[in-house]
């Protein structure tokens, strides 16, 4: 009876010991890439299999049970068909639509569109998602995009399939590239493939004007180096028609004031060369947050951050006006500097959010996305290296709360046009799409339908009026950078 036991201990041992010696192994080769790839990416990528696993279960059971109980002529293997698709609907080159779409949603139903770094198959692409975050439609890309850029709903929309008026959606290549491309929003379908004129890259960002017939595009003139704002003709198939300097290097996110009139552009002041992403000049960078007259280029206003290395990269704008900042320091890790910052037109300096005891370390220094809600005087700022997202009062300027959310970066706002509720959802690339409910402290009752926030920071939490709670769909895909609400 021991002998048994012993050996099948000493098995497991062995067993123990060789997967331990392959992910250190495969771990070492990945920092070589991935120079902030962690031990708890194996641990993460385990927990995800074993959700994804789950909810296929789940789904297969609902089916089961669904064509157990309905009659025979809704048992058809067309059914059976289209229920397993909603678990994982295959692509096959062309944008296509998930079962949900094609029995009878409406087409016009996605509330947002995202990026993804790694579809169910392999290779890039673009999802759109509908109020409940499934997947309505996904498109396949040649390459990694980086920014989503929504047409302004009171734009000019084109009609298409029985009638039904569809926005145009613009999605960026990854920087630095030459290609951006326009999108149907109900869909998927490609419209427009753009590519940049001859010593131009696109740094992956673009907004659209507020009546939505022009699209403003971040580039680069690959031999000066200098930034470039690209003008676009929406209404003439996206050609270019005219070109203003950035005043600065590196332009990334731009977006237009409420105003309709003027540009905002955050120079992050970092050279890169054509075809690389390497960093040439970050001793001597120069960022900085600039307005444009949108009509003819003309610089109006031009703020720099109090230290050179604090790079002005991601950018959100308040319908008051009020411009919210994320920074990418590309100082010493150990220097403690805010990352996210508000200014206002003719303010002479950048104001900090607050966080408690100004310890802005858990950031890892880097900010990827920042989005507003206007209507609630909420911001959220994520952070894929620190792998959080936090929640800032407007009002007071002073967090609400921090969520441990590894790998995330899309930050968009929660729907108004289908929910209530303030708010955000952020994406991550381990395939979950979370909303963060912020919520009074009083209000007990989403407690039944919202996890509280219970991966939070507590020790970070300073604002004790509000709330956040956390509730995940799980995706077998991992989400890019940018998601943006329709």
């Amino acid at each position: 009876m021991i002998e048994p036991i012993r050996q099948t201990a000493k098995t497991l041992a062995w067993s123990l010991l060789g997967t331990t010696t392959l992910v250190a192994a495969h771990h070492q080769y990945r920092r070589q890439s991935q120079k902030d790839a962690k031990l708890m990416d194996y641990a993460i990528g385990v927990r995800g299999e074993l959700v994804a696993l789950t909810q296929a279960c789940q789904a297969g059971l609902q089916a089961f049970k669904q064509s157990y109980a309905a009659p025979a002529t809704n048992s058809s293997p067309e059914a059976i068909k289209s229920c397993s698709a909603a678990v994982s609907c295959p692509f096959d080159g062309q944008a296509s639509l998930t079962s949900a779409a094609q029995t009878g949603n409406s087409l016009s139903s996605v509330s947002w569109v995202s990026g993804v770094a790694a579809l169910v198959d392999g290779g890039y692409g673009v999802v759109g998602l509908d109020h409940e975050r499934n997947i309505v439609w996904q498109a396949p890309m040649s390459e990694r995009v980086h920014d989503i850029v929504v047409q302004p709903s009171i734009a000019p929309t084109v009609t298409i399939n029985e009638g039904t008026p569809h926005r145009e959606v613009v999605v960026m290549g990854r920087r630095p590239s030459e290609h951006f491309w326009v999108l149907d929003t109900a869909t998927g379908q490609i419209r427009h493939s753009i590519s940049a004129q001859a010593d131009r890259h696109f740094y992956g960002h673009a907004c659209y004007s507020l009546d939505g017939r022009q699209l403003f595009v971040t580039e680069n003139d690959t031999l000066t180096l200098a930034g470039k704002i690209g003008v676009y003709d929406a209404q003439q198939n996206y050609q270019k028609v005219a070109e203003f300097d950035s005043h600065g290097i590196g332009p990334h996110e731009l977006v237009m004031h409420p105003d309709g009139e003027t540009l905002i552009i955050a120079n992050g002041g970092i050279k890169t060369e054509k075809a690389s992403r390497e960093e040439l000049n970050l001793e001597s960078m120069r960022p900085s947050l600039v307005y444009l007259n949108c009509h003819d280029g003309t610089l109006l206003e031009q703020i720099e951050p109090e230290h050179n290395q604090m790079s002005v990269r991601h950018l959100a704008i308040h319908d008051n006006g009020m411009v919210m900042i994320g920074i990418q320091y590309q100082g010493p890790k150990h220097d403690n500097v805010p990352l996210v910052l508000t200014h206002s037109r003719g303010d002479s300096s950048f104001t900090a959010l607050q966080v408690p005891k100004a310890q802005w370390h858990c950031f890892h220094q880097y900010i990827a996305s920042v989005a507003i809600d206007s209507a609630h005087n909420l911001l959220c700022a994520t952070s894929p290296i620190g792998g959080c997202a936090a929640v800032f009062d407007l009002t007071t300027r002073t967090l609400i709360d921090i969520t441990d959310l590894p790998d995330c970066a899309g930050a968009a706002v929660i729907n108004t046009a289908v929910s209530t509720d303030a708010g955000f959802i952020v994406s991550d690339g381990q395939g979950s799409i979370t909303s963060l409910l912020v919520k009074p402290e009083s209000a007990n009752s989403v407690k039944d339908t919202a996890a509280c926030s219970k991966n939070s920071r507590e020790d970070q939490s300073a604002n004790s009026t509000w709330q956040v709670f956390i509730k995940s769909v799980y995706h077998k895909m991992s989400f890019d950078n940018h998601l943006q609400a329709l």
